[in-house]
């Protein structure tokens, strides 16, 4: 009696012969023909392999790095301007070459800002980008308290900074001075004693 079978290839076994005879799944055909054409176009462009998962498209694979959001600008004088914000306080800043003049609101910055700390975190964006001694910098900060005013003079000047060189960006998005810090005191409610706490209770 006659069979269709073909005889098993020398050193092949009848099981390793059907899983070879056995048809592929849809989803893997798909997988194979985008590894060969993403091989392909590698080899054309001198690029790296792509390796795709099965039935993944090909432009989910693609990572494209993000461009540089620049909060600062320049105006027509080459003067750098950023905007900094912290809780109620708003500080408008402005850059350009100079000795190291800082001037907050008609003062020196360590005349404004009486406490050494606020003192040495206005000065923070200047000295990671070792900037101090060749800009003056020119503040008006109004809102808020002396905590607050500090934080946006330091987001302003980082800003500021970067819109008169792209390249420090790194240096001041890795120390978190492009940080807007968006904590704010939370309002108090009506029936409570402030935001969360409650009026004393006595039950007798």
């Amino acid at each position: 009696m006659s069979t269709d079978t073909p005889a098993p290839e020398d050193g092949q076994t009848p099981e390793e012969q059907l899983q070879a005879e056995a048809p592929a799944a849809p989803g893997e055909e798909t997988a194979a023909v985008e590894v060969v054409a993403a091989e392909d176009a590698a080899d054309d462009s001198g690029l790296p392999e792509l390796t795709l998962g099965a039935g993944a498209p090909a432009d989910e694979m693609v990572v494209a790095s993000a461009p540089t959001i620049v909060r600062g600008k320049l105006d027509k004088d080459g003067t750098a301007i950023g905007t900094g914000r912290r809780k109620t306080a708003v500080a408008r800043v402005r850059i350009k070459d100079g000795d190291g003049k800082f001037i907050v609101n008609g003062r020196d910055f360590a005349e404004y800002f009486s406490t050494e700390r606020d003192q040495n975190m206005v000065q923070e964006p200047l000295n990671a980008t070792e900037t101090r001694s060749s800009v003056d910098v020119w503040v008006r900060v109004n809102g808020g308290g002396t905590t607050g005013q500090t934080g946006a003079v330091v987001l302003g000047i980082a800003r500021a900074l970067e819109a008169r060189n792209e390249s420090l960006h790194y240096t001041l998005s890795t120390r978190g001075f492009l940080s807007r810090d968006d904590r704010m005191v939370e309002r108090k409610k009506y029936g409570r004693r402030k935001a969360r706490r409650s009026f004393q209770f006595s039950k007798r």
